[in-house]
Order: structure tokens, then sequence, then C-alpha cells
């Protein structure tokens, strides 16, 4: 059966037994991902009756699928996307890509996740950028917070489109324009936004996006994707090869390997496009396709079905935490709003974190999180959350802060 909204909850048995709010932290598996898995294993299982090559060829196929599907989900050309193993490795391609000189500095945000400033701490080719912070405004990033921090040696700003502590979604069309206008890069972390919320290339001019897969796209570890916007190509220092960066030779590799007059010298033509700056080598081919079952599933449900369900669950919720008095963290105007929702007691992280433990034991799966001072109980609605989801949390929580003030 097609899958839909209305059925989704079947491809997720993990639901069976416990209320699933985190996927901001670690998102959990369909049934059409591990069965693309198993069939991926059951094929390195069994010896192939006649080539490996021809296995290889196959399971290069399936894993291709994945590149597709990622174009597909942010609206961009295959040769765009770069398929990498987490948000973190494809930070690490971008921070070695962007060409540097002394003196220059990128900007980044006082509300990010640590991994995201990161690769630009560490020396790029002998050069380490002054690292400059945009500071948040009520747990808001207005493009303002970048613009006070750029001069004519920025060349990016560094950024998570929606974060990872209080859910705010930036406004990447502003800061992508204020880039530009200065002659800078943006590097958007996609990996809170990917799968929840749509983010179309052609309509937000960010210039790389990366995502792992293992959070909201609810695929496995260790696979992910990059976009790299074909206008910056050529602004790029060039990537660290592998021999599967490059074009295949006349005839394909299978014949190569058993042709007596090649050399480890051989001449060979870079592939031109995003895929050049993937390692070049045997990949994680076990999440790559499981990464392309799981976009499927998402391109199929439809990006802006999961938008508008995931806004109605989060709009309930809020409701209900303000019922219940509690402080929302998370920016409440619609335009920054993500599958996020952050509350608690600011000042007192410990009840946050009591309240959580409680959550947990209930078999309601929340996680606390702050960064710069700003965070709460983070709840993480996903499409397969329901508004009967939400009230067990609610009515858990009433019960918790029932003890809790008689407590205090």
């Amino acid at each position: 059966m097609p899958q839909s909204l209305d059925n989704i909850r079947e491809q997720f048995p993990a639901l069976e037994n416990m209320v699933f709010f985190d996927s901001a932290g670690v998102g959990i598996a369909p049934l059409a991902t591990v069965d693309a898995i198993s069939s991926f294993l059951q094929q390195v299982l069994m010896v192939p009756v006649r080539s490996m090559v021809e296995q290889h060829l196959g399971i290069d196929a399936a894993r291709e699928k994945a590149r597709a599907e990622a174009a597909r989900l942010l609206n961009a050309a295959e040769d765009e996307i770069a398929l990498v193993e987490s948000t973190s490795h494809g930070l690490a391609i971008a921070a070695r890509a962007i060409p540097l000189e002394p003196g220059d500095n990128i900007v980044t945000a006082d509300l990010e996740f640590i991994a995201v400033p990161l690769a630009w701490r560490q020396a790029n080719t002998g050069i380490a950028p002054e690292i400059r912070v945009a500071r948040s405004v009520d747990g808001t990033l207005p493009p303002s917070a970048f613009g006070s921090r750029f001069d004519n040696k920025t060349k990016a700003v560094v950024i998570s489109s929606v974060q990872w502590n209080n859910g705010y979604r930036c406004d990447l069309n502003a800061i992508a324009d204020l880039c530009h206008r200065n002659g800078a890069l943006l590097v958007v972390d996609a990996i809170q936004q990917l799968g929840a919320f749509p983010l179309d290339v052609r309509q937000i001019a960010a210039d790389i996006v990366i995502s792992g897969g293992h959070k909201w796209l609810n695929a496995p570890y260790g696979a992910g994707l990059m976009y790299l916007r074909r206008g910056i190509w050529d602004r790029l220092n060039p990537p660290v090869a592998g021999y599967m960066t490059f074009s295949p030779p006349f005839g394909g590799w299978g014949e190569y390997f058993q042709t007596p007059e090649i050399t480890p010298l051989q001449p060979l033509e870079v592939i031109r496009g995003a895929r050049s700056f993937e390692n070049g080598g045997s990949a994680n081919y076990p999440g790559g396709i499981g990464l392309a079952a799981s976009l499927k599933l998402i391109n199929d449900l439809g990006q802006d079905k999961i938008e508008a369900r995931i806004r109605s669950v989060t709009d309930y919720l809020i409701r209900g935490l303000q019922v219940l008095k509690l402080q929302v963290v998370t920016p409440l105007a619609p335009e920054c709003r993500s599958g996020i929702v952050t509350f608690g007691f600011p000042g007192d992280a410990k009840s946050d974190i009591a309240l959580k433990e409680y959550l947990l034991d209930q078999k309601i799966l929340v996680s606390v999180r702050y960064t710069s001072g700003i965070g709460g109980v983070r709840v993480s609605c996903h499409f397969y959350n329901t508004t009967g989801d939400v009230d067990r949390l609610l009515n858990a929580t009433e019960s918790w802060l029932a003890v809790h003030k008689r407590a205090r």
C-alpha cells in the first residue's frame, strides 16, 4: 500500500511501545529503510555466481538512488549533490574547500551546536580563520546580528538553518543576500530542518547545504548529503580525490583493471561537480542505500504535507504548555518555527532535567538541550506524531508538576 500520513505509523514499529519526541537527537528508521539495507546485506552475504565487478556496479547503482532522492528533496540538480558520512564530515569538506588567506574570518552564531564552527577552529591548509560570533536576541538570530560581524575579510557565514536548542528557524534568504552582497558564502547545517520542513535551494540561495541522515530524515548512522551550488565550484579548493571521483575510463573500470598496459599514473579526468568532493573510495553502502529509502519515503509523502502535519501538532503542543503555564522558549512567530518546541524552567536546568527523566520513565522520549544559557526540555515533533502523543506528554507533565510544586 502506498504510504500516506494517515498510515505512516505502520512504518515505525518502535512507536508501538513509546512516544517518540527526539528526532532532533536521533531519529527512528522506517521498515522501508531497514528492508532496503537487509536486501543489500543479503547480496553481500552470497558470493555472486560470476562477477564481483557486476555486483559492485549493482550496489553502486543502488547507492546512487540517494543522490537522486537528495536532489529531489532540495530541488537541486544531481551533479550538485555529494553523499557524505555526516554533517560533521560535510562541514570538514566545506572548511577545506573554501579558500582562506591570513586575516580572513568566518561568522557563526552563539546558539550553534559545537560541531558547526569546529572545522574552522582548526588550521585549513595552514590557515585558521578568525571566528566571529553573531549574538542572539531573545533566542532569535536576526540578519543584522550577522551583518554587524562582517568586514571585507569575511569569507563565509556558517550556520544551522534550525537551532538545535530552541528550534528557531533562521531567515536564510536574508542571510544569503547579506553574504552575496559582501562576497561571502553561506554554509548551512540543515540537519534540524531536512525531513521536517522543506528547503528549496532554488528559492533560498545557500551555497553549501549539509545534513546527516540520522535525525529527521530517519536514515541510518553514517550517511548524509551535501549540496554544493554549481556557481561556486570554481571558487573552491580542489578536493582530495579518490579514483572513483574520476570519470570511468573507456570500457569501464572492469575492463580497465584487466588491461596489461595500464599504469598507476594513468591519465584520468575528474568528474566535474559535487561528487568530486566525496572520498572517491568504497563508501558506506548500507548507509547510502538506507538513506535512499528514507529520502524516497519523505519525498513520496510530500514535504508540504509533512510541514503542515508538524505545524498542526506543534501548535497543539504549545497551546497545551501555555495552559499548564509553562514557559515556551521557542520563538513563536510562524516564520521562525520548526519541528522543535522547547519549554521549561528558565534559570532552573535541574528542574528541566528532572522533568525529562520523569518523562523518560513514562516512555515519552524527549531531551534537555542548552547553548549560551538558552534551552530547556526539547520536544521534537515529526510527521508520525499525533495529538494523542502530545496529550500523553502534557498529562505526564501535569502529574509531575503537581508533585514538583508540593516539593518546592
